[in-house]
């Protein structure tokens, strides 16, 4: 099943550089394995500010929540999920 995600980063503005970093980097590594297993399809981000909008794949909602949860910065993430369903007239469904 594919989600359309809206993740958007809430870092506190006096929150250690150092670790930002250190978590920029990791988030980084972790996105790479999400696409290289198929989980995370396609990436855009919103120019100015720390959000993205990504389309994710997974089983179900509690897989795709076990993929979010995996990020680095999820104690920092504020998301918004929903599910996409194929519409009758997709045009890439039709043969």
């Amino acid at each position: 099943m594919e989600f359309l995600v809206e993740i958007r980063t809430e870092w506190p503005p006096d929150g250690d550089p150092q670790r930002r970093a250190e978590l920029v980097a990791a988030e980084s590594k972790r996105a790479a394995e999400l696409a290289a297993a198929g989980v995370l399809k396609k990436l855009w981000r919103i120019p100015g500010t720390w959000q993205n909008v990504g389309l994710w794949e997974a089983p179900d909602a509690t897989a795709l929540h076990q993929a979010l949860s995996s990020l680095p910065f999820f104690p920092w993430l504020s998301i918004v999920v929903r599910p996409l369903a194929a519409h009758p007239n997709d045009p890439q469904s039709k043969t």
